[in-house]
């Protein structure tokens, strides 16, 4: 099964994704440092139908200035505009599946598309 992670190496719990997903007999892997290498608004727009999330639920506050900025009541594409560029609003892990998409907070989530 092909799975991609969304990772930030800096984050607990995208490690501790990451390493379910290592662990994972027949899992070929795809890590994407979201930080180094920024989402696409397009792909943001489709991993979130596929997670049924909207930007809104995917909005990382905690240590961001997203509050600030009035992401928290911003309209949904200026949500993922924003996101787009500058990926840390982005709540992580984000993992994809050919079983689904999801936002793994807490890790184990990520067995739900395994």
């Amino acid at each position: 099964m092909k799975a991609t992670i969304w990772h930030n190496p800096a984050c607990g719990t995208s490690r501790k994704t990451l390493a379910i997903l290592q662990e994972t007999p027949g899992v070929d892997l795809t890590v994407v440092e979201y930080l180094k290498n920024p989402y696409s608004a397009d792909k943001l727009r489709q991993l979130f139908k596929d997670a049924g999330l909207t930007a809104r639920e995917a909005l990382r506050l905690r240590g961001t200035d997203a509050e600030e900025r009035g992401l928290k009541d911003a309209s949904e594409d200026d949500i993922l505009t924003a996101m787009a560029a500058n990926p840390a609003y982005v709540e992580r892990p984000v993992v994809e599946t050919e079983k689904g998409v999801r936002l793994c907070r807490p890790q184990d989530r990520v067995l739900e598309i395994l």
